[in-house]
């Protein structure tokens, strides 16, 4: 059985299938819907095979079902049929969690995607649990607004770095994970790494998405 995993982002769609070893990224954005994704997708994975489909999607998904539009994209995600737009199995999953699949090396994880906003997940004995930690209060606002690529752009590395220092330590008190893994896109510009946190890579979205067909983790 081959696999496409698709990881669905604010600035870009990257993918990849089994076998592969270069992904594709292709750009989305704020009015991006799933109208436009499916063709690029198809085109571009069109030398590729797979079977099945695993897709991590920026937002709140259960049972195989987006449960709310996108803050970063546009919309028409919530009632789309993916499985007949693709004519092949689809699992969908929190874009986080996916990652978090990927990242997992045992015991009690926290996921914590530093990137557009804040993603988050744990997984514990191969059971996931997608968490909108992003969208927790904090400070004046929520964690997302602090951590998140416009507080970054707007305040800078210092002030941005900081905060997530902070948020590490407040989710880390009331979670208790094992293990900390720092994710997503900004991750990589930490000038040092919180006590207890090892670093992820984008790389193991994709790891996560083909543990989903090969592993019986729960979600």
């Amino acid at each position: 059985m081959k696999t496409l995993v698709v990881d669905v982002g604010g600035s870009n769609v990257k993918i990849l299938a089994s076998g592969q070893t270069e992904r594709i990224k292709i750009p989305s954005g704020n009015d991006f819907s799933p109208e436009h994704l499916i063709p690029l997708i198809k085109e571009n994975a069109k030398n590729w095979e797979y079977d099945t489909i695993s897709m991590g999607f920026p937002g709140k998904v259960k049972n195989n079902q987006i449960l709310s539009e996108p803050v970063n994209l546009g919309h028409g995600w919530e009632t789309y049929d993916f499985v007949g737009a693709f004519d092949c199995p689809v699992k969908i999953i929190n874009d986080a969690a996916m990652q978090a699949i990927g990242s997992y090396e045992g015991k009690k994880m926290l996921f914590l995607g530093l990137g557009t906003g804040l993603g988050t997940a744990m997984v514990i004995g191969k059971t996931v649990v997608p968490i909108e930690g992003g969208h927790l209060p904090y400070r004046k606002s929520t964690f997302e607004n602090y951590v998140g690529k416009a507080y970054y752009a707007k305040k800078g590395h210092k002030k941005w770095e900081k905060h997530v220092f902070n948020t590490v330590e407040i989710l880390a008190d009331a979670l208790q994970p094992d293990d900390i893994v720092l994710g997503g896109g900004n991750s990589k510009i930490l000038t040092k790494i919180p006590e207890g946190c090892r670093l992820g890579t984008n790389k193991n979205a994709f790891k996560g998405g083909f543990r989903m067909w090969e592993e019986e983790f729960i979600y």
